[in-house]
């Protein structure tokens, strides 16, 4: 099983509170990985699993008794299965980033903002716009600090009918800042000053920072948890909702149930009825795929996101006419090919030629992306031509379709380099994760690829735990191939340029190719305007500025084939249409439970 969806942390917490982008390490299935930090270190032990339980959630009957004469209906409950059940209700302590937490908390928290699932972009929840320099919501001061400026909705509420207010913001910050608490504090703990209203909220940070826009994702209610045990009190049952349902009922092992907020503040945009539509939703907890899919079968569930083997998405795309919808999307997780810059290098090819662009360069011909997402995933995606596309598809400038699959060409190259090398034959050793199913094969994949370009080739794979560990760690391959997880947003596409900063190797930074960095093979003019780039994508709020400095700073990534991006994940999911309306899969963090209040039953 795809361990990447079993054990799935919650990505879109993780960036509220941290940086936009983890690396991926490998799991046992063909699209699985443990996610670690930026630094990782060993792989999270294989999780067991257990049968089906036997105790099917309750599903109600019962219905509002006022309808709508035109319009969607209310009423009804939906069942969402999923493979894993939350440690926690609290996504601010340990176990809270797990992302069945996020999954199930996406009924009853609000923020900020939220990732729309058809434009994938970042959009207005409690607030009336996002702040922005040209709408004057932030101000870069004079003395070099950065205000930022919330217009909290006047209808937004919590259940109970408090009014959410600029003080429940302000309590948000100060529990987030609580030295006894086990939560993250970044980009929170640069905030110098906070100015609140009933309706409003701002505050200044010490400099500019794009990482503003995803801070204040969930907001906690001042007159609800104020008191209480913030680490204990809250773990079982959860606060008064801002969002479209209550908690109702968790029985553990089996399901949770969420109920209708009566109290809930938005309204459907196509027919300005009052949402939610449904009564109820359950969240039944199956950890087996296989039995995920043979209830999704039987119609003992609704709505599922399963893990996006191929095998499974054939299987519920064979449903289709019976009622099913089956949305296949990319993800934020892609997969690179890429080349190590340091001197370790040489512990595994000792005839290794990363140094030389035109090698390079022959590599990026040679690789055929349409045989890989044919082979591994099942045709599903397109290959990616930018590292941009699966975070900010609207910035991509498609750096990388200057290198098309061509044999012809990467020999020319190859003979290039072997001339300036002063080398009769190049060697390359491809290094990779050993227990996943789809980079073992690639692997394969890889050895007539470089044949036929005739350069000798060499797979050396190793386990996840060394890879991720002390390989990574110490720069110890010659060509690798691994994954990272992006978000949507300045902030998150800014976090990428991070990753090759020639002034952040580890372990201060995450630069694990040492591209330009000072023990590196490559540093140059490039590498200098890389890194001046970095640092300005890092100290602007401005779009102008940020979006032409992005789009130079991933053509110099390009040309200098420093990665080779090659596809984006598949992220599955699939609803009976033909019951449930109002469904749009999101590939994102937000998950498929992003729009819940918009959901309703369509058999009723």
């Amino acid at each position: 099983m795809n361990r990447l969806w079993r054990s799935r942390k919650v990505l879109w917490l993780a960036v509220l509170l941290a940086f936009a982008m983890i690396v991926t390490a490998c799991g046992d299935s063909d699209e699985g990985g443990d996610e670690t930090t930026a630094a990782p270190t060993t792989e999270a032990p294989e999780e067991t699993t257990t049968a089906a339980p036997t105790t099917e959630a309750p599903v109600e009957e019962t219905t509002t008794t006022t309808e709508p004469e035109v319009g969607k209906q209310y009423g009804g409950e939906v069942v969402v299965a999923d493979d894993q059940e939350p440690p926690t209700l609290n996504s601010f302590v340990p176990g809270g980033d797990n992302f069945i937490v996020s999954i199930v908390g996406q009924s009853y928290w609000a923020g900020v903002q939220e990732i729309d699932g058809f434009t994938l972009e970042l959009i207005p929840e409690l607030v009336t716009e996002l702040p922005t320099v040209g709408n004057g919501g932030v101000t870069v001061n004079d003395d070099g600090t950065m205000t930022v400026n919330y217009q909290i909705r006047d209808e937004a509420i919590w259940s109970d009918g408090t009014p959410i207010s600029g003080d429940d913001f302000q309590f948000t910050l100060d529990t987030i800042l609580d030295p006894d608490l086990p939560v993250d504090k970044t980009t929170y703990e640069d905030i110098v000053s906070t100015d609140v209203g009933a309706k409003t909220f701002s505050y200044t940070l010490a400099q500019p920072t794009a990482l503003y826009e995803l801070i204040f994702g969930q907001i906690i209610p001042k007159h609800d948890v104020e008191g209480s045990d913030f680490t204990t009190d809250w773990n079982e049952t959860m606060w008064s909702s801002a969002g479209p349902f209550v908690l109702d009922t968790w029985q553990k092992g089996e399901f949770i149930r969420v109920v209708r907020n009566e109290n809930y503040w938005k309204v459907d945009a196509e027919t300005g009825q009052q949402l939610p539509f449904l009564d109820s939703v359950v969240f039944r907890f199956i950890p087996e795929t296989e039995s995920i899919i043979t209830a999704f079968r039987g119609r003992e569930v609704d709505v599922i996101q399963p893990p996006p083997a191929t095998e499974t998405i054939e299987a519920l795309q064979a449903l289709e006419p019976e009622g099913a919808i089956v949305e296949v999307l990319s993800g934020p997780v892609w997969e690179h090919l890429n080349f190590q810059f340091g001197p370790k290098r040489f512990d595994r090819n000792e005839n290794s030629a990363n140094e030389n662009l035109n090698y390079r360069k022959g590599v990026a011909h040679t690789i055929n992306k349409d045989l890989i997402v044919d082979e591994i995933l099942a045709g599903q995606v397109e290959p990616l031509n930018s590292f941009l596309e699966p975070v900010t598809p609207t910035i991509s400038t498609g750096a990388w379709s200057q290198y098309d699959y061509n044999p012809t060409k990467a020999m020319e190259y190859f003979e290039l380099a072997k001339g300036e090398l002063g080398v009769d034959e190049l060697f390359t050793v491809f290094s990779t994760t050993s227990n996943n199913d789809a980079r073992v094969k690639l692997s394969e994949l890889f050895v007539n690829m470089f044949e036929e370009v005739g350069v000798t080739y060499e797979n050396q794979l190793e386990d996840s735990q060394l890879f991720f560990g002390e390989t990574l760690d110490n720069g110890i391959w010659d060509l690798g191939e691994w994954a990272w997880v992006g978000s949507p947003g300045f902030s998150g596409a800014i976090s990428l340029y991070d990753l090759f900063d020639p002034e952040s190797p580890p372990p201060d930074g995450g630069n694990y190719y040492r591209w330009g960095t000072p023990d590196s093979v490559a540093i140059d003019d490039a590498t200098a305007r890389f890194a001046e780039i970095r640092d300005e994508l890092n100290t602007s709020v401005d779009p102008d500025v940020l979006i032409p400095l992005m789009q130079e700073g991933e053509q110099i990534l390009a040309d200098q084939v420093v990665i080779f991006p090659l596809y984006a994940r598949l992220v599955t999911a699939a609803v009976w249409g033909d019951e449930v309306g109002g469904f749009k899969h999101n590939p994102t963090q937000a998950s498929h439970t992003w729009n819940l209040e918009e959901w309703y039953r369509v058999d009723l």
